[in-house]
């Protein structure tokens, strides 16, 4: 007879993102310290599975990080057993997994066991098919077990077509999603916004990382094997914030700002006629100790501003995001080149 496992599913952790920055890491590390690691204790979790992009640079990481991201996580995690799926992120080349940053770089840790190849899983009365990063060398093997395998769910680090990146934005290629239609489940990882259709979902990741981000509920679930339950567990703590500029609404030296410390601010200025107030508020951000104040001039007629500011969601940004999430063998830093020229030269035209 099988044991009843409780199993926390955690994806796109990217535990070196933002080049490693200091500020991301504290707040990533609220989310491990008072939601991850209490959760896993008070639901007595036993087994993790890591759906892929571990580490954020798949070429190089500084001692620092590094040092951080071991001690503060992976050192903590020696109690629960680790089952770690390979993403895209992780591997050194495009379409191989052969040369991998987990492989690497977590070697000590005899609790986690590393996916670079596809292979069955069993947890309690579930079987699960862990599907690491499709590519050209492991593209035909994946395709004779999407139609072999017997297992009741898939874990994989998958590239579907039809699904969204982040809020509004469709992946336009990649695999079909009916490709696994014989699984009661499909989780996955790669794309940060969590969303599903009929029997897949991506699971998103714990926390937010880009403007795209903002507003957009992230956290980790965990899996009972026994019910066939998925609980979503939610991170309350958000990085961006944003603070819409009118004062000929009201008195934004009465703004209380405390809230905003630690965190990244984007101004959207509706109504700017009394400067000294503005300037004031700004100066009030970074004496609480903001990260970044950016600012964002519309000047549009009165009609259009609710359109403003459902639109000022940093067009550059979804594009470099876009540019970032999708495999390609052009220079990508060329291209966000390129896109941003093209976007400047677009928003000059009359």
């Amino acid at each position: 007879m099988s044991i009843p496992m409780k199993v926390a599913l955690i994806t796109d952790c990217h535990l070196d993102g933002r080049k490693g920055s200091l500020a991301f890491w504290d707040y990533f590390q609220k989310f491990y310290d008072n939601v991850f690691f209490p959760t896993l204790e008070k639901k007595k979790v036993t087994h993790i599975i890591d759906l892929g992009d571990t580490f954020d640079n798949r070429k190089s990481m500084d001692f620092n990080t590094f040092h951080r991201v071991k001690s503060n996580y992976f050192d903590r995690l020696q109690g629960y057993k680790v089952h770690m799926l390979l993403g895209n992120h992780c591997t050194y080349y495009k379409n191989t997994n052969r040369i991998n940053s987990p492989e690497l770089l977590l070697e000590q840790y005899s609790n986690i066991t590393i996916y670079s190849d596809p292979k069955h899983l069993t947890l309690g009365s579930k079987k699960f098919l862990m599907l690491p990063w499709i590519n050209r060398e492991n593209n035909d093997e994946v395709m004779k077990l999407l139609e072999t395998s017997e297992a009741d769910n898939v874990c994989g680090h998958l590239e579907l077509a039809g699904f969204e990146i982040t809020p509004g934005m469709k992946m336009d290629h990649g695999m079909d999603a009916g490709l696994f239609h014989r699984f009661k489940r499909v989780w996955s990882g790669h794309y940060h916004h969590r969303s599903k259709k009929g029997n897949v979902q991506y699971l998103g990741n714990p926390y937010q990382m880009y403007w795209n981000d903002y507003k957009d509920t992230r956290g980790f679930h965990i899996y009972d094997t026994q019910s066939d339950k998925l609980e979503f567990i939610p991170n309350p703590y958000e990085i961006f914030e944003k603070i819409v500029y009118d004062d000929t609404m009201g008195n934004y030296n009465e703004l209380d700002v405390s809230d905003y410390k630690d965190k990244y601010i984007k101004i959207i200025v509706s109504e700017k006629r009394d400067y000294q107030m503005f300037e004031t508020l700004v100066d009030r951000l970074y004496n609480i100790g903001v990260h970044d104040v950016k600012i964002v001039e519309t000047l549009v007629d009165e009609d259009c501003k609710e359109d403003i500011e459902i639109s000022a969601k940093d067009t550059l940004t979804l594009l470099n995001e876009y540019i970032d999430e999708v495999e390609m063998s052009v220079d990508k830093s060329s291209l966000k080149n390129l896109m941003r020229s093209l976007y400047i030269e677009s928003c000059s035209v009359v």
